[in-house]
């Protein structure tokens, strides 16, 4: 987030703490920005450039996000743990703008990703995809699936190892390791994302299949290894 941006314009919020059916104001911002940003956009008449960045004053614009001030998106992008937001100010105009990280169903041209290449010193032998137990019959059988999404969400390690902030969600169950150089070798394509998710389309149908899987992980209530194939 750039530096030159606290407090600029915006309205004031009414409150900026507060409760409606156990949750808290700001994590309802934060989850209605993620789908407008990741996903409804077009449907609710927002306006997303090439490179997924949309303005502030648009947003809070919508019926949606009108209780809501420019101070509370700025709070919101700096406290999350998982730096899922982008804010800063449009080269041209100086106007706010704000853009998820990762995680789009909608095809978004620019997100400054950076290819992962072999052999260079930023590719992980190994990176983690987060599911649930519930999944692993279909996962060991047909590997993993971008589904509605763009990519498939990895991270370069488990959660509460050194520098890992996000790829998966705190409540997987199961990790599913990937031999990022063997699937590199084959053709499919991976890129970092600005906060350090490791992000991949997959193959021709948008999948890892289970032949890249060099390890499965049972994470709850203790970890125990998976059987793969």
């Amino acid at each position: 987030m750039d530096s030159d941006i606290g407090g600029r314009g915006g309205r004031r919020g009414r409150v900026k703490r507060g409760s409606r059916g156990g949750e808290d104001r700001d994590v309802r911002l934060s989850k209605s920005m993620s789908y407008a940003l990741r996903h409804g956009a077009n449907k609710m008449g927002l306006h997303m450039g090439t490179d997924g960045f949309l303005f502030v004053e648009d947003l809070l614009a919508h019926p949606q996000f009108r209780s809501y001030s420019m101070e509370d998106v700025e709070r919101v992008v700096a406290a999350n743990d998982k730096q899922r937001f982008k804010l800063c100010s449009h080269p041209e105009d100086g106007r706010l703008q704000i853009r998820a990280n990762q995680g789009h169903s909608v095809q978004v041209m620019d997100l400054e990703l950076k290819p992962v290449l072999a052999g260079a010193p930023d590719c992980p032998a190994e990176a983690v995809h987060g599911s649930y137990i519930r999944n692993w019959s279909s996962i060991q059988q047909q590997g993993l699936s971008r589904m509605k999404r763009t990519h498939i969400h990895l991270a370069p390690g488990l959660p509460g190892e050194d520098g890992i902030i996000s790829g998966m969600r705190r409540d997987c169950d199961l990790a599913v390791f990937i031999d990022v150089p063997k699937a590199l070798a084959d053709g499919i394509e991976f890129f970092w994302s600005e906060n350090g998710v490791l992000l991949t389309a997959g193959d021709a149908e948008g999948k890892l299949l289970p032949k890249y899987f060099s390890q499965a992980l049972k994470l709850k209530p203790t970890r125990s290894f998976l059987p793969l194939q």
